[in-house]
């Protein structure tokens, strides 16, 4: 193999390879037709408590060592949503109907495509694969085993395992080493400019990928991207080019 030639390519999970953003807008509407039934609230409310829920979700602060799971954690979300939405109302056995339903709803949608899983096998005669998720360890692992990633990858990284996650560049040089790799030697591909393309950026990969599904603009004073797609499928189109 050329010295030069790509020859590791580091992937994200969420809304790269999956599709995390649709899975979690059809659970938040199971979610909500459940709250409807047994609340029997307007509209509005409804999507209050949900809008308050994914509100929770986004700042989420996860202390693995304050004794409570993130299931647990993530119920008191719903819990609170409720509670802070309606009045007087008991919330303990629904705000755990709402966890798990929304939960479970999303893992069931949460899948690699036919398209990608064939992208990624032909990949990975060529190149070692590895999967590089952020996010907490349970869940992410919860979502790796759901889209049955396991064998399409030569190593599988849950930085939620470890002191420091994406963009910081401890978690890649793990990575590197996993697969006894250079960082020259990589890619980095995944859809967020803050922690895949920065990170890719600060451990000095070969090129970044940007998979934008949204075509958004680079914000001002955010990092640039060396290639940008619409969807990871158009790949092989940019390591034509670093050959």
């Amino acid at each position: 193999m050329d010295a030069n030639a790509v020859k590791a390519i580091l992937f994200d999970l969420d809304n790269t390879l999956i599709e995390t953003h649709r899975a979690g807008r059809y659970a938040i509407q199971k979610t909500q037709e459940l709250l409807k039934t047994s609340l029997a609230l307007d509209d509005d409310t409804i999507t209050n408590i949900c809008d308050k829920f994914k509100q929770k979700l986004l700042h989420e602060n996860f202390d693995p060592t304050a004794g409570r799971s993130i299931d647990e954690v993530r119920v008191g979300h719903w819990e609170d949503s409720i509670k802070e939405s309606v009045d007087s109302c008991s919330t303990s056995s629904l705000a755990h109907q709402c966890y798990y339903l929304w939960k479970n709803t999303r893992l069931e949608l949460l899948n690699l495509s036919p398209e990608i899983s064939s992208l990624l096998k032909q990949l990975r005669r060529k190149y070692k694969l590895l999967l590089l998720t952020n996010g907490n360890a349970q869940t992410q692992r919860e979502k790796v085993d759901a889209a049955s990633c396991e064998g399409f990858f030569d190593s599988i990284v849950l930085a939620g395992d470890y002191a420091e996650q994406k963009p910081f560049p401890s978690i890649f040089r793990l990575c590197f080493d996993l697969l006894q790799v250079e960082p020259q030697d990589c890619i980095m591909v995944g859809d967020s400019l803050d922690t895949d393309i920065q990170g890719g950026w600060s451990a000095h990969v070969r090129a970044t990928v940007w998979i934008n599904s949204a075509g958004d603009a680079v914000p001002v004073g955010s990092v640039t991207p060396d290639f940008t797609l619409s969807t990871v499928l158009d790949l092989e189109d940019v390591l034509a080019q670093l050959k």
